[in-house]
């Protein structure tokens, strides 16, 4: 006699082969790398990818940046969040650099605390391939708990490298065009950001 399975062995049968192929296709699909992929990952990948902690050099705060994760075309990492934490994990501030589809917005290319622990700066590049030339940088001012365009601090004019550095406990070194539109004739700048955070305009971010 032939033994027919019930129905409800059959869909548990199913169930398991549905969860073996989304754990295959979660274990081959990149997480990483802030690439354009061929065809969608499966929605349930990447889903251990950390956040890039970045702890004050008082370890007062610590700065989050977190994977987007808005399209199953690119890797997760392809836009940002950036969170501002307490040590004890409250939350003072965040901002988000993600797009509606995934592709048209900005991740965080470089990030450090300023030696003083007052200020968080970061680079951003696009994650949609618009301006690549330009290279945003945002800085986060502790004391009045805000984000602003480093920018807005150099006259509106662009930061045309990921790359900065500090020279002392609050002042960054950036680079920038030395006339408007003219990308291989770059100089370099450098901005006390107290000084700068003190002249800003209210909304600056």
């Amino acid at each position: 006699m032939q033994h027919v399975m019930p129905l409800a062995s059959l869909a548990a049968v199913g169930a398991l082969m549905m969860t073996v192929a989304l754990a295959e296709g979660s274990a081959d699909a990149p997480c990483t790398g802030h690439q354009l992929l061929p065809r969608p990952r499966p929605e349930s990948s990447c889903q251990t990818i950390a956040a890039e902690i970045y702890p004050s050099p008082d370890g007062a705060l610590r700065a989050s940046v977190l994977p987007a994760d808005v399209s199953l075309y690119v890797t997760p990492d392809m836009e940002s969040r950036v969170v501002i934490r307490t040590a004890a994990g409250d939350t003072l501030a965040s901002k988000d650099y993600s797009s509606s589809r995934g592709a048209n917005g900005y991740y965080v290319y470089r990030a450090q605390w300023s030696p003083d622990s007052q200020f968080f700066v970061f680079s951003l590049t696009s994650s949609g391939g618009h301006s690549p030339w330009s290279y945003p940088i945002m800085v986060y001012g502790r004391q009045g708990n805000v984000f602003a365009r480093f920018s807005a601090m150099i006259g509106g004019k662009p930061t045309l490298s990921g790359d900065f550095s500090f020279s002392g406990v609050h002042t960054v070194v950036a680079t920038t065009w030395k006339e408007p539109g003219d990308l291989d004739d770059k100089v370099v700048i450098t901005v006390d950001l107290e000084e700068a955070f003190g002249k800003l305009p209210p909304s600056s971010d």
